[in-house]
């Protein structure tokens, strides 16, 4: 079993990435999905190395690129 804190990591990670997802990847309207700022969301997809399926960068998922 792993630690509380690899799960809420995990958890969080597929939420991010869930929201993405839903919202086309503009990380603006996933972070109102979210109910945090622009800024975190970056911060999170940056830290997580969330990527969209592709090979996109967070730079591009962050600029909005689709």
């Amino acid at each position: 079993m792993g630690s509380l804190r690899a799960k809420v990591t995990e958890i969080e990670k597929d939420e991010i990435t869930r929201a993405l997802a839903e919202s086309s990847w503009i990380m603006a309207r996933a972070a109102r999905l979210l109910g945090i700022t622009e800024r975190m969301i970056g911060y999170k997809i940056k830290k997580y190395g969330i990527q969209k399926e592709g090979g996109r960068s967070s730079r591009e998922v962050r600029n909005g690129a689709v």
